[in-house]
């Protein structure tokens, strides 16, 4: 799927999606990665949803967003509560989904000018 959102120049933005993949700006991801408006990470090195650990989230917490979408891949899968230690332990609130959704739900955040992080599950 192709979105079309304005914004602020400068601001990173999902710019479509589907099985396997994501473009953030036009460019074509196919790995889990992390987008923040004002950083990518293309290296975030979860394969799959059930190699997730408390290490890759608590990681996000350095990047100090308010709430952090966390795609889960192709389902909508919770992680177990002793991987969001760090996340609440910084106050900082986490929304669970499917990554198609979580795509969407980043752009909205992120052009009202919040500070989101999307951590987004790519399945091979």
């Amino acid at each position: 799927m192709k979105l079309h959102l304005s914004t602020a120049a400068g601001v990173h933005m999902i710019t479509g999606y589907g099985d396997g993949y994501v473009e953030v700006d036009a460019h074509r991801y196919e790995s889990s990665l992390v987008i923040l408006p004002d950083r990518l990470i293309a290296d975030w090195t979860v394969p799959e949803f059930a190699a997730l650990t408390s290490r890759h989230l608590g990681a996000l917490a350095e990047h100090r967003p308010e709430i952090v979408l966390l795609g889960t891949g192709r389902r909508h899968r919770f992680p177990a509560p002793a991987l969001l230690a760090d996340l609440i332990m910084h106050d900082i609130g986490l929304e669970v989904m499917d990554s198609h959704a979580a795509c969407r739900t980043y752009n909205i955040l992120a052009a009202e000018g919040r500070r989101v992080a999307a951590a987004i599950i790519l399945e091979a």
